[in-house]
């Protein structure tokens, strides 16, 4: 019986894409999706070239080669201080704040088995909004205190919608709905919080709200960095279990899985990983939402596709930011605007796709 599991697992084939099953000492195996490992190094290729290209892009343009040279530590002293102090730190605080919510993106989707569950919809970006915008409005606070106050502001708002969706557990649509109500309910906050801002404060909060990777610098980037070495591993250690809760819950209690201990788990490394990437960059709108889906279309693998929706992630956030210094002219974007766009545009399209299909 054995031998016949592992000969059906080694000829399974998903949508054209083939498996393998790679074989350690000691009798430890494991699948290989050759579709998904290709992606995954072609979204890397593609994020580390256009990451060389944002850093020479600028009032003071410098060549690729030049950029790859000074990383090495053979550049001239201007050279190191434009790369190293102004460019590097916010093109790796893009990378962390997209690699973070295309993972927390995939987690909430995972979690609720739909496609729009994602920090946008669900209120968590709009619950880190609130915190800094009470921090910013109502105290005036620093930028260290307008961190902390979205990070807050953020786990709060995850409490709060995991307490009031659980009802023996906590369900996909039931996730989506409160999320959707909470959503509303801080969203009107926000607003009335801005109104009750002097111009200045109010100003300061707008800027912020729309997010922006302007003037990020290593202080943004070492906190975030950190999260992220905490965080993904426990995300990928999870990673069987998730996938084994989106075939229903008797079915994963049946195999073993704790299925709200794991939820648990990874809708609070959601949860921080949302807040923390919104706290660095401000709520960066729809990069949750798509970069999963755009990662499963591309490998075309069950399952949440974790790595391959952090690789996503960093590469639409970095891309957008470069069109944003590029396309413009002289009318620079914050990356927010520009990933608002495309997001928008791929809600409307992965709606009227789900209406087709019945689904909505």
């Amino acid at each position: 019986m054995k031998s016949n599991l592992v000969r059906s697992v080694r000829s399974v084939q998903r949508d054209g894409g083939p498996n393998r099953v790679l074989r350690a000492p000691g009798g430890l195996s494991f699948r290989l999706d050759v579709r998904a490992l290709v992606v995954v190094g072609a979204l890397l290729l593609t994020v580390l070239t256009a990451s060389v290209a944002l850093i020479g892009t600028g009032d003071f343009p410098i060549p690729a080669g030049d950029v790859l040279k000074t990383l090495l530590g053979d550049g001239n002293a201007g050279q190191e201080f434009i790369v190293n102090e102004l460019r590097l730190p916010r093109v790796l605080v893009g990378l962390l704040v997209g690699a973070s919510l295309g993972l927390g993106g995939a987690l909430f989707q995972a979690i609720s088995r739909n496609p729009l569950g994602s920090p946008d919809v669900l209120g968590l970006s709009q619950g880190s909004t609130a915190g800094a915008l009470v921090m910013i409005v109502l105290f005036s606070g620093s930028a260290g205190a307008v961190t902390v106050g979205a990070l807050v502001g953020g786990l709060v708002t995850g409490i709060a919608i995991y307490l009031l969706a659980w009802k023996q557990g906590v369900h996909g649509y039931r996730l989506v709905l409160v999320g959707i109500g909470v959503s509303a309910v801080v969203t009107a906050v926000n607003g009335y919080l801005i109104t009750k801002a002097d111009l200045v404060d109010a100003a300061r909060a707008v800027v912020w709200m729309t997010g922006s990777l302007n003037g990020r610098g290593w202080d943004q980037v070492w906190p975030l960095l950190w999260l992220c070495a905490v965080l993904v591993p426990v995300v990928v250690a999870n990673g069987r279990a998730l996938r084994m809760t989106e075939m229903g819950d008797d079915v994963s209690y049946a195999l073993g899985v704790r299925v709200e201990r794991v939820r648990l788990v990874l809708m609070l490394a959601a949860v921080l990983l949302t807040a923390a990437a919104t706290a660095a960059a401000g709520p960066v709108g729809f990069v949750a939402l798509t970069a999963p889906q755009l990662a499963r279309r591309l490998t075309r693998s069950p399952g949440p596709n974790l790595v391959a929706s952090m690789c996503m992630g960093a590469t639409l956030l970095i891309v957008a930011d470069w069109a944003s210094q590029r396309l413009f002219g002289a009318d620079q974007l914050p990356v927010g605007v520009v990933t608002g766009v495309l997001g928008g545009v791929y809600l409307l399209w992965l709606l009227v796709t789900e209406r087709k299909a019945g689904r909505i």
